[in-house]
């Protein structure tokens, strides 16, 4: 039979500064404004997006593995202080925005701005830049899965702490829904792991495609609400604009204090890419269905800083991988790391060539 060359993977041409899935987000956004569900269809709606959410929990409990997260105990320095970067000095600097409102910020706004800086840290994106800049990505992979398996439950503790009444209506009702919709299925996918880890390993691409479907429901349900409430007047291009700038400023700052920072605690260089890339940005995977169970309604405005910021972390971190991995000795660009963690940080970063695109 003759040889039939394998088909290559359609990408988004390099110039372009969007990534797919966030163009898959925009007309998301597009089609909910356009065509915003109501009445009985966002009843159903909203059932269908609960299922999401919690089968997307379920999901990441049953791939992130607690025994990868174990076994870099012995980084205990840098692990805490990727930590004390995503759950301290962001909500830290998301309380010192509060002076911009409303003067800058809207408090709807504000209350989106402060809710990403209370979500966990990415995972899979982390890892990848990681790789590139070649940084300890065996570290890179515990950092993320530590900041996965608190942000289950630090981040609604913090925003139910934090945003109080803004935040939607936080309750004991609503702490009940939190554990029902979040926790329980994170918990059920870790204690399945055992049997279904190879599964999902087998059929990572398809699940991908679970992953980014589900997230797309959750954006459609809230932008939707958001329609049928009349809520985006409340935005205009030019709050948008501050909006970005002032999301350009918090990168920057949490960008800098990551790279000195480590830099002054002793960290060779590196712990110091790690800490940069894991302790610099935050999971738009994790906090848009965490966002659609803690603000209901309101959580079309609630997630749009964190939409933007997503994509703006991404855009900066690709420009920062490459000149780290431009100035990498050569010592560490011709050494190939070995090992399982190696072998999935490998592994990830091929998937996220395309998200990445470097």
């Amino acid at each position: 039979m003759p040889h039939r060359p394998h088909p290559r993977k359609i990408a988004l041409p390099s110039w372009l500064p969007l990534d797919g899935f966030i163009l898959g987000l925009i007309g998301t956004v597009a089609l909910a404004a356009l065509l915003p569900v109501s009445g009985r269809a966002a009843t159903v709606t909203d059932g269908a997006t609960t299922v999401a959410v919690a089968f997307l929990f379920f999901l990441y409990g049953a791939r992130l593995s607690t025994r990868e997260a174990l076994d870099g105990v012995r980084h205990w320095r840098l692990h805490l202080t990727v930590l004390v970067c995503t759950f301290v000095i962001f909500p830290a600097l998301g309380l010192a925005a509060r002076g911009l409102v409303p003067y800058v910020l809207t408090h709807p706004l504000y209350t989106g701005l402060l809710f990403l800086c209370l979500v966990p840290s990415t995972v899979q994106s982390s890892i990848a830049f990681t790789s590139i800049a070649r940084g300890n990505v065996a570290a890179a992979i515990c950092a993320g899965s530590f900041s996965s398996l608190l942000g289950v439950v630090v981040t609604p503790v913090l925003a139910a702490l934090l945003l109080g009444g803004s935040g939607g209506g936080f309750s004991a009702d609503s702490m009940v829904k939190i554990g029902l919709q979040l926790l329980a299925p994170f918990l059920a996918g870790q204690l399945l792991r055992r049997w279904i880890g190879g599964f999902i390993s087998r059929h990572r691409a398809v699940l991908r495609l679970v992953d980014r479907g589900s997230v797309l429901l959750v954006v459609y349900a809230a932008f939707s609400e958001g329609m049928t409430r009349g809520i985006w007047h409340q935005v205009t291009p030019a709050r948008l604009a501050i909006l970005l700038g002032v999301e350009a400023v918090l990168l920057t700052v949490m960008l800098t204090l990551t790279s000195y920072g480590s830099r002054r605690l002793g960290f060779v260089r590196e712990d110091r890419i790690t800490i940069v890339f894991a302790g610099s940005k935050k999971s738009l995977a994790a906090g848009l269905p965490m966002a659609s169970v803690l603000f209901g309604a309101q959580a079309s405005l609630a997630v749009l800083p964190l939409m933007l910021f997503h994509q703006m972390q991404l855009m900066v971190c690709a420009v920062l991988a490459r000149r780290y991995a431009a100035r990498a000795p050569e010592a560490a660009v011709t050494g190939a790391e070995t090992g399982p963690e190696a072998a999935r940080a490998r592994t990830v970063s091929a998937d996220d060539a395309a998200l990445t695109r470097v």
